[in-house]
């Protein structure tokens, strides 16, 4: 080995402890997963999607639910088995109807025999079919819906569908079931075909990746401790949620520090010593950015949904795991691979960095010739894309809830074309047992009501079996239910319509709650870290015109376009939420190199072109990478899922390309050092003193 090589490497090895700590990190993470594993595996296992476990536990259909759990035999798993044929049904059809339904009820314990009725068109005959049979658990239900569905079956013609609450939310659970292994599977191939593209690397895309794996396993793991130990809710939507946070936070903050890494590693000759210096650098800010983010995820814990409440700190504890795993195993990793990982864009120590024409140098320019014009501009176009929301559909349906169509939906579909005058969706009433006889009778003379049966009783409590007039979640069909309401006094009145109607009223007042709760302590996290008033104030409007922008989208686009014919109860909520607090994050990473710049002595509008200039390209590539994992969602097959992954992204670019780089920019040239008021940079630097006037001729 030749001198020079041999002082290439030692000033390159690293020195004394830091020779064995990133061995350690590693090891350390390889420890905690190692028990964390087994927790995460069992995240899928505490998972609840029935509508009843997204509602308030004061909501009267949740008490209806929880009341029916103590009658004899539990919880009922109810069905409608639905004969039809277009022409008319023939009498082989009855008589293959009459035998397929008694196989039913010959291998399973309903709680009354099959009884058809049949639509005044003779097209269709409805059996309703419910059953209590000990062990009703969520895969109970499922085996006896999936028995069921093979017991009963058409031919020739002959169409044979199972629907009913039952079978719905059998279907719901199928769904929310599947999601999570393409979720998992699309969004690490997302995030990877970006991370090639933005490195040009064969390696170094895949250690951001990884880590961003082994962050998702730990947050599953954490998440599991929290249902078992403080019975956080956790449901199909909220994991996913997790999920795409994990992987596009994490992978924001991996381009954050990679990018600063290798600037340093021109600098420095150590890689260890480049990276304490980008840890440095932009450490601070990325652990801002996060805290703020999960500081606004847990403003959901006032919702009073409970899918809602259980997301806040679901997504919170995607967001720090993630930031956890990219502040301490990333950088281990990196410093163990040493300057190769980059190949083949190998940063050289002292090298100077190509200095190439900037997209962003040239953006920012435009917006600081006529800062004024571009701010009016992008709020008259915010302003006129946020009217969309005014042509968001009206609220989801539990047909509508799936892209595609299962089984239960058709049945719903040919019971609402057949039985015009008739519900097949009961309506449960919980009454006092005391009072059951009266409450029977005032049910029955309830305007909109068809009929009205007893049921079991226990505890107490006697179940009444309500059926409506109108069609399921119809105008008519509520009126129902709020006269029974407000007649029945002291009872309960719950069932799927009722579960809607008590979801869309949580989700109203939600909003009003949390809404105010977020901006203010977003805007309290602000204060603190931008030391200004006025920046913060800035930043939280033009997030909050992001959100009315791509709610807006959404609505030009959702029914016309999309074909979705309802808006999930809980989407202007949900999206406010993410919009916000992911939105802030990435002006936190501007305005905080803004501020170092001016702080540096560089006047107002050299700090905001320079920090759109050092900054553009990887908040625009962080930026790409969110919106893109969050558009994963609109692949899934639930209408929820689809809408909140469109307006997120969509919100997110247009935050990243609009917001930050022209209407911040434009504000902070406009304003000038008010952007900073009150603080100390509002004031103009400390003019040097005079200097004393020399003496000449003196001696």
């Amino acid at each position: 080995m030749g001198a020079a090589a041999q002082d290439e490497d030692e000033r390159t090895r690293p020195r004394g402890r830091w020779r064995m700590l990133p061995w350690a990190i590693v090891a350390l993470w390889v420890a905690v997963i190692a028990i964390a594993g087994p927790s995460a595996g069992r995240l899928g296992d505490v998972q609840v999607n029935r509508a009843v476990d997204y509602l308030p536990a004061s909501a009267d259909s949740t008490q209806v639910a929880e009341i029916q759990d103590t009658l004899p035999g539990g919880e009922s798993t109810d069905l409608v088995l639905v004969y039809h044929r277009d022409g008319g049904l023939t009498a082989a059809d009855r008589a293959t109807a009459a035998r397929q339904t008694a196989g039913v009820a010959g291998a399973h314990t309903l709680t009354a025999p099959p009884r058809a009725v049949p639509s005044e068109d003779g097209t269709t005959l409805m059996y309703p079919v419910s059953t209590t049979e000990p062990g009703q658990d969520d895969e109970a239900r499922t085996a006896f819906v999936d028995d069921v569905r093979e017991r009963v079956k058409g031919d020739g013609g002959l169409d044979v569908e199972v629907g009913g609450p039952g079978a719905l939310n059998v279907d719901a659970q199928k769904v929310y079931g599947s999601l999570g292994g393409p979720l998992l599977y699309t969004t690490v191939a997302v995030v990877a075909i970006l991370l090639i593209l933005i490195y040009r690397s064969p390696l170094l895309w895949l250690v951001p990746l990884v880590v961003a794996g082994v962050a998702d396993a730990l947050s599953m793991a954490v998440v599991h401790g929290l249902n078992r130990g403080f019975d956080v809710t956790v449901t199909g939507q909220s994991s996913a949620v997790m999920t795409i946070l994990v992987f596009g936070a994490g992978t924001d903050y991996a381009l954050l520090l990679v990018s600063r890494y290798r600037e340093e590693l021109t600098r420095v000759a150590r890689p260890h010593e480049a990276m304490a210096a980008a840890l440095r650098g932009c450490g601070p800010a990325v652990v801002a950015s996060s805290a703020t983010v999960a500081a606004g995820l847990l403003c959901l814990l006032a919702a009073d949904l409970t899918s809602s409440r259980g997301m806040g700190p679901i997504a919170a504890v995607g967001v720090l795991c993630a930031l956890l795993a990219m502040l301490t195993l990333l950088p281990a990793v990196l410093v163990l691979l040493g300057r190769r990982v980059f190949w083949p864009l190998v940063p050289v120590y002292g090298s100077e960095p190509k200095r190439r024409r900037s997209l962003f140098a040239a953006m920012g320019g435009s917006a600081g010739r006529r800062p004024v014009a571009v701010l009016v501009t992008g709020g008259v176009l915010l302003g006129a894309l946020s009217l969309g929301a005014f042509n968001l559909p009206g609220d989801l349906k539990q047909e509508d809830s799936f892209t595609s169509r299962p089984d239960s939906v058709a049945a719903m579909t040919t019971l609402a074309d057949a039985y015009p005058g008739r519900s097949s969706q009961p309506i449960t009433v919980l009454a006092p047992t005391d009072r059951a006889g009266a409450a029977l009778a005032k049910a029955r003379t309830t305007e909109g009501v068809a009929s009205a049966e007893r049921g079991r009783s226990g505890g107490g409590w006697t179940e009444l079996s309500v059926v409506a007039e109108a069609r399921p979640e119809s105008a008519g069909e509520r009126d129902t239910i709020h006269a029974l309401r407000e007649g029945l006094d002291g009872s309960h009145v719950g069932g799927p319509g009722a579960q809607q109607m008590d979801l869309e009223t949580a989700s109203s007042r939600d909003l009003g709650i949390v809404v105010p709760l977020v901006l203010l302590s977003v805007l309290l996290i602000l204060i603190v870290l931008l030391r200004s008033l006025v920046a913060p104030l800035l930043l939280v409007a033009a997030v909050v015109a992001v959100w009315g922008a791509a709610l807006g989208i959404g609505g030009l686009l959702f029914e016309p376009v999309l074909g979705l014919e309802g808006t999930d109860p809980g989407l202007p909520l949900l999206t406010f939420v993410f919009l916000v607090a992911l939105g802030v994050d990435y002006g936190i990473f501007l305005m905080h190199r803004v501020r170092e710049e001016a702080r540096r002595g560089a006047e107002p509008t050299e700090a905001a072109l320079t920090a759109l200039r050092t900054t553009g390209g990887v908040i625009a590539s962080a930026g790409l990478v969110l919106a893109a994992t969050f558009a994963v969602l609109t692949n899934m097959p639930l209408t929820s899922l689809v809408e909140m992954g469109f307006v997120i992204a969509v919100g997110v670019l247009l935050d990243t390309f609009l917001v930050r780089t022209y209407l911040v920019t434009s504000a902070s040239v406009a304003l000038q050092r008010k952007m900073w008021w009150p603080g100390a940079l509002s004031r103009p630097p400390a003019a040097p003193a005079p200097r004393e006037p020399e003496l000449v001729g003196t001696p």
